[in-house]
């Protein structure tokens, strides 16, 4: 049974850090790209972040850019999302999910994960 597991949510004040980790198992996505969504409260889920098998292609929504990082740890099966600089606006449950049908930053991926909450506070 393929399962990803995301971890590292948590209430921080605005302007902190938090790093967020999504373990996959049932099997290895080395040669998948993965990517990382956001649901805040009452909103659509949206992108924020993917990137290929390889890590040579990363995507970025606007809305993050310059402030997460997405990376990958191919032998541990786990990608990563660093989030610096966090806003109250970046508060939502953030799931991550594997191989996609379509396109990186769209919703169609085979595999989602559970969802970890992130709070942000002013």
């Amino acid at each position: 049974q393929v399962q990803l597991v995301e971890s590292g949510g948590g209430l921080v004040q605005a302007g902190d850090s938090l790093r967020l980790s999504c373990a996959a198992s049932g099997r290895t996505f080395s040669r998948d790209a993965l990517g990382w969504f956001r649901q805040a409260p009452g909103k659509e889920r949206e992108f924020v972040a993917a990137i290929s098998w390889s890590g040579g292609r990363i995507y970025y929504s606007d809305s993050v850019k310059g402030r997460f990082t997405i990376s990958r740890d191919n032998a541990k099966n786990t990608v990563y999302l660093q989030m610096n600089s966090l806003k109250p606006e970046d508060t939502a449950v953030y799931y991550c999910a594997a191989e996609p049908v379509g396109t990186y930053y769209g919703m169609e991926y085979n595999y989602w994960g559970q969802g970890t909450q992130v709070t942000v506070s002013s």
